[in-house]
């Protein structure tokens, strides 16, 4: 576990290449639970998930921000007793974090299911989700320490062995318990949650203190812990806070949407099903590529935060613009293809026509949260939390109350809450492209960015969705015509692309004399080893 000193983009790409994996190993997770379970009570395990996601965002959510962060920065520095103190210092905060929380979801987890939620066969699950938490947040928190060290690579790869001991878990015990209810079946697929989290929560834990044995030579003066907790509190209690507002809105939506469905006229378990089809198969069908982003993010801010404490502004700003352009050129073709084929690799993998419905209007929805996502990254990167987080709050406001004005009205429906994805995304990349050029005087590069892979992708889009008609009416194989259509996709979008003058070896092309990893950094680094 040497430190990696390769660039940001070779980072990005091994969590891409391993995250793309676990994607694909969720994917097929979900497909044969959704198979095993049907389409209501996969409503039921996405109305329980939003509680996680605030939970999450009580404990670990800015804790995680902030260890990367300080970790990265304190590793510029050769400081790395500090960086470990702040892992320490972020593990203590968490569970002390978790403990008022759990206690609230214990004593009330009867009112919460069945008033909150809208459904008293959440109950069980509920209850389960509490040591899921404890130790998502302790494997979360390790993570970041990595990430921020410069080590993707023990992250990546147990993250990758985390999906396919969920699945395991989870499809196994659904196997072995054969549940007598929905509300059974809700706490057994939490139960292996849990199992999966103890996996990784140990895993990394080990490794961390291997790697820390590892290390010799001055590990640096450490830092006071008043000024260590002050650095930690002022960095993670802006993204906590959003992320908990968010993840609050999120969850209200989450709860709004078969509420105000059973108000438009249907009956509750046509909208539960609607909701899981929705929620728990287009979705996920859709950001199955987002693995990219996922990973850009982990790399970005860390990188951002050690070149801002270098003060190093061109470098933040090349940072920014190869991540705009990498998001682009991956999601976009990506998303395209998704369009083209979606409505058949819908029904093919979950047997449920209706996946296929409304995926234009959230394929763009998609896209622009990825860059919403991004550009949020990289103010947390450059220390901007606060705006990153007025920005997010101010995008889930509007998605909230777009949700409730329009969901319920009679034959609108889901379409309301496509409508609220796509208008709140685009309001947080408006707000997150404003405050990225205030902040690092950022040159927006419209074209290069998003007119040039836009039309190469809808190009492509377009000519598979074609091809893959023909070769269908040839009677060819739907899985072989998937096939053809990705390989004549990805080479009509290069094309495109190479005639527009954008060319992808732009991500990985160098400065001469600007490494992502500054002399001295490589000095130490030797010194070290």
């Amino acid at each position: 576990m040497r430190s990696d000193r390769a660039s940001a983009f070779y980072g990005t790409m091994l969590l891409t290449v391993t995250g793309l994996a676990g994607q694909v190993l969720g994917f097929l997770y979900r497909i044969l639970l959704s198979r095993m379970i049907g389409a209501e009570v996969m409503g039921l395990y996405q109305l329980v998930m939003p509680v996680y996601s605030v939970l999450m965002s009580l404990t670990a959510a800015g804790l995680t921000a902030a260890v990367s962060a300080l970790t990265s920065e304190y590793r510029a520095l050769g400081n790395w007793r500090a960086a470990w103190q702040t892992l320490g210092q972020c593990l203590a905060l968490a569970a002390l974090l978790l403990l008022l929380p759990a206690a609230c979801v214990l004593l009330f987890s009867d009112p919460i299911s069945v008033y909150l939620l809208g459904d008293a066969r959440t109950q069980l699950g509920l209850v389960l989700l509490l040591p899921c938490v404890l130790l998502t947040g302790v494997e979360n928190i390790h993570k970041h320490a990595f990430y921020g060290a410069g080590l993707v690579r023990p992250p990546a790869f147990t993250e990758l062995l985390e999906q396919v001991v969920r699945a395991c878990a989870v499809l196994g015990l659904l196997l072995l318990l054969p549940p007598q209810s929905p509300e059974g079946t809700v706490g057994i697929i939490v139960t292996g949650m849990v199992l999966c989290e103890v996996f990784s929560a140990c895993a990394l834990t080990l490794l961390h203190r291997r790697w820390r044995r590892s290390v010799t030579g001055p590990l640096g003066p450490g830092e006071r812990r008043g000024k260590l907790t002050g650095r930690v509190i002022r960095i993670a209690a802006p993204i906590a806070m959003t992320s908990l507002l968010g993840n609050l809105m999120g969850s209200v939506c989450a709860i709004l949407i078969p509420q105000k469905l059973v108000e438009g006229g249907m009956d509750v378990s046509a909208a539960i099903s609607a909701f899981g089809v929705m929620f728990g198969m287009t979705i996920p069908l859709l950001t199955l590529p987002t693995a990219f982003i996922a990973a850009l993010g982990l790399i970005l801010v860390p990188k951002l935060a050690e070149s801002t404490a270098l003060k190093r502004r061109e470098e933040v700003q090349r940072r920014i613009s190869k991540a705009m352009l990498g998001t682009s050129l991956l999601m976009l073709p990506a998303l395209a293809f998704l369009v083209a084929l979606g409505p058949t690799l819908g029904e093919l993998v979950f047997r449920e026509p209706s996946v296929g419905d409304h995926l234009v209007p959230l394929s763009v929805g998609v896209a622009l949260s990825c860059y919403q996502s991004v550009l949020s990254c990289a103010l947390n990167g450059v220390g901007r939390q606060p705006q990153a987080a007025r920005n997010a709050l101010i995008s889930g406001a509007v998605e909230l109350a777009v949700v409730y004005l329009t969901v319920g009205i009679p034959n609108v429906g889901l379409k309301g809450y496509v409508a609220a994805f796509l208008v709140s995304s685009l309001v947080g990349v408006v707000l997150g492209a404003v405050s990225l050029r205030r902040a690092t005087g950022l040159r927006l590069q419209i074209f290069q960015w998003l007119t040039a892979p836009g039309l190469a992708a809808l190009l492509m889009g377009l000519d598979v969705s074609l091809l893959f008609r023909v070769l269908r009416d040839r009677g060819t194989e739907p899985l072989w015509a998937v096939a053809a259509c990705l390989l004549f996709g990805g080479a009509l979008y290069l094309a495109a692309l190479s005639a527009q003058g954008v060319r992808p070896s732009q991500l990985i092309r160098r400065r001469r004399g600007c490494q992502d990893c500054p002399p001295r950094d490589r000095i130490e680094d030797r010194d070290r080893r």
